[in-house]
């Protein structure tokens, strides 16, 4: 059975409600040693932007295994995702003053070379 718009909507919300509560909790965690609202700037900017990556990294991943002939189409939308991903996070984290951009990224970074490689691989099998 396909799924409504309205499922697939509540969906979305989920998924970016659970990135910003997890990547935004480890920014805040990962910026502690400096003082507040250091650690909270940080946590509410990375939320954001993970919410906000979250919602269009399935839509862009999807779009170029889709379009990507052989071998690219394995390698190109994960390396894009990442990309994307670092430098959206690393010019954002800068202008909002997040004192600890590394530590700051790094797991969100991860969990989207992760997400965007097994994904990337699952749908590429399943075209095939």
């Amino acid at each position: 059975m396909p799924r409504t718009t309205t499922a697939t909507t509540r969906n979305s919300a989920v998924h970016m409600a659970v990135a910003f509560i997890a990547m935004g909790s480890w920014a805040t965690f990962a910026n502690l040693a400096h003082p507040m609202p250091r650690p909270l700037i940080a946590g509410v900017v990375q939320g954001t932007l993970s919410a906000l990556i979250t919602l269009f990294l399935k839509r862009m991943i999807e779009t170029l295994s889709a379009r990507l002939p052989g071998s690219a189409g394995y390698w190109v939308p994960p390396v894009v995702a990442v990309a994307v991903s670092l430098s959206l996070l690393s010019s954002i984290h800068w202008i909002a003053g997040t004192p600890e951009i590394l530590r700051t990224i790094v797991v969100p970074l991860s969990v989207t070379a992760i997400y965007a490689t097994s994904y990337n691989l699952t749908l590429r099998r399943m075209a095939a």
